[in-house]
């Protein structure tokens, strides 16, 4: 197998240009995990998505070893397992213990239990040609869960209309991310690389119309907010005065009280002896 195919200049170009946009997806997290070492917790941080990334990194290697002509779907995806693995370290090593249990548990099934169910039953079960389309299907299972995961993040936008946690350039990277690795597999005539990138492209495209549409959009959350802290401050307001109804009451009848008590010590025969 050699290390670039130049038997094909356009799968080339196209695949070294899916390495970079690639290597720069892969760095996107840093931030992230720069403020969980910071604050030395994981906050409201989920670490499925890192647990699937190098699940899905995985697969792509075993499948590339199948053939002979994508080379560069290893190097992209090497990096990918390392830097992947670094994000799991670290949220383990921050997490509190009920996340780093599971944390550890889906790691155990899927990454290990799971590919290692593949490895076997694509050993045992299918031979040749039939190893790699098997592996294909596979691969592009996950591959289209992957580029699904956007979707909740479509739904809190249009929900919320702030496009605070959907950033404008992830979204534009991850576009042009599909379309490099769509015209690499294309070029290739591997399908199973083309395929899940299609919808990449599309869910990418939705993102930056998404954000295009509401970036100036008053967020429904403000909003909600401030209504909740009007309602509580006229709640506040209701509760004083009738407080200070209750206690204007209550002196009044206080007074009352005191002027009766005062009225029958006067009207007392005993005071007149």
């Amino acid at each position: 197998m050699t290390m670039f195919d130049t038997r094909n200049p356009g799968a080339l170009v196209f695949g070294v240009l899916g390495n970079l946009i690639s290597f720069i997806v892969f760095l996107a997290p840093i931030p992230t995990f720069y403020r969980i070492w910071k604050k030395k917790s994981t906050e409201g941080f989920q670490s499925v998505p890192y647990v699937v990334s190098l699940f899905s990194a995985m697969l792509w290697i075993y499948y590339a070893t199948m053939k002979t002509d994508v080379s560069l779907l290893i190097t992209i995806n090497s990096f990918g397992c390392f830097i992947e693995t670094l994000y799991i370290a670290l949220f383990i090593a921050f997490a509190s213990k009920q996340a780093r249990i599971s944390t550890l548990r889906l790691l155990i099934v899927l990454n290990f239990g799971g590919f290692c169910a593949i490895l076997l039953l694509s050993h045992f079960l299918a031979k040749g040609q039939n190893r790699v389309k098997v592996l294909g299907w596979v691969c592009d299972s996950f591959a289209v869960g992957v580029f699904a995961a956007p979707l909740s993040i479509l739904r809190l936008v249009i929900r919320t209309r702030s496009v605070e946690f959907m950033p404008f350039y992830l979204s534009l990277f991850l576009t042009f991310n599909a379309v490099a690795w769509f015209f690499y597999g294309f070029l290739l005539k591997d399908y199973y690389i083309a395929g899940p990138n299609i919808l990449g492209f599309i869910f990418g495209i939705l993102q930056m119309i998404l954000y295009v549409v509401y970036k100036y959009f008053k967020p429904i959350v403000a909003d909600a907010k401030l209504a909740d802290h009007d309602v509580k401050l006229s709640e506040i307001s209701v509760d004083i005065q009738n407080l200070d109804d209750e206690n204007g009451t209550k002196t009044v009848h206080d007074k009352t009280h005191e002027d009766d008590q005062d009225k029958d010590i006067k009207e007392d025969p005993l005071s007149k002896c």
